[in-house]
């Protein structure tokens, strides 16, 4: 079995704007995009670094939406993302190894389809595939 790709570590953030600021400054990363998802309830921002994005997630407003209830609301390095080439057969293989999905996903996200997993079944790690 290969080693997995990390695709992305996902950090919520309170100011968006702030946050990439603070990234650029230090180190000299870029903004690669800037995308809303009101469907979702998140602004994202996906710096680049030369080995992973960061992916910085802005919640848009105070109402109840798909990504708290997925991801909480406490600011901070939130979840890691794994990049597979089959999303349909990476959960079905994930599923026969004791993870659940949850409620919602697959579903289209900010860089292709993706599926996060219960905590539960993660030993407490939001885990998160992706497809692009």
């Amino acid at each position: 079995m290969n080693a997995p790709t990390i695709d992305h570590i996902g950090i919520i953030v309170e100011d968006l704007e702030r946050s990439i600021d603070m990234f650029e400054h230090l180190f000299h990363l870029e903004s690669a995009k800037i995308k809303e998802m009101p469907d979702v309830g998140l602004k994202i921002a996906q710096l680049n670094a030369a080995n992973i994005s960061i992916e910085l997630l802005q919640y848009l407003g105070e109402d109840e939406s798909l990504a708290k209830k997925t991801m909480g609301m406490k600011p901070g390095i939130n979840h890691l993302s794994i990049k597979v080439g089959d999303i349909k057969n990476s959960l079905t293989a994930l599923e026969d190894k004791g993870l659940n999905i949850m409620e919602g996903f697959p579903r289209e996200g900010s860089h292709g389809i993706v599926a996060f997993f219960e905590p539960e079944t993660t030993q407490g790690i939001l885990l998160e595939v992706c497809e692009e």
